[in-house]
């Protein structure tokens, strides 16, 4: 492989078309759209496709997953479809790990403190409440 090819890691590969459904949703925030992308969502975790989760370790304590709180002081675990969308908000350069989209969704609903997570927070954003992310597992 050339060294100017992108390389992406192979769990990632396919996430685009998350990308593409959220840019879709986002110039046109319809029902049908919403289901159309949490739809490709859920085609790319049956593929077991791969999200980048971006850790945090607060001073002494065990590494985190990061998360991100909302004007309404809401938490939401951030999520990003590749490297690159971690990288276009973040200050400095923190701990990822790649991580199996459904294990995080199932994690998610179990965890209290956060409301759901948040696909790519800077950029293509998408919110995936609980409520979304039942649908997504195909459990409402």
């Amino acid at each position: 492989m050339e060294k100017n090819e992108k390389q992406v890691d192979e769990g990632l590969q396919g996430n685009e078309k998350v990308e593409t459904a959220i840019m879709a949703l986002q110039q046109e925030p319809t029902g049908e759209m919403l289901a159309h992308t949490l739809t490709v969502i859920r085609r790319r975790m049956r593929e077991s496709g791969q999200l980048v989760l971006a850790l945090e370790a607060p001073a002494g304590e065990m590494m985190q997953v990061q998360a991100i709180q909302t004007k309404d002081g809401q938490r939401w675990w951030a999520a990003f479809t590749g490297f690159e969308e971690e990288l276009k908000g973040s200050g400095s350069v923190m701990s990822t790990f790649l991580t199996d989209m459904e294990q995080l969704f199932r994690k998610a609903l179990l965890a209290d403190e956060i409301q759901g997570v948040i696909l790519n927070p800077w950029q293509k954003t998408l919110m995936l409440d609980k409520t979304l992310i039942r649908i997504i597992l195909g459990e409402e």
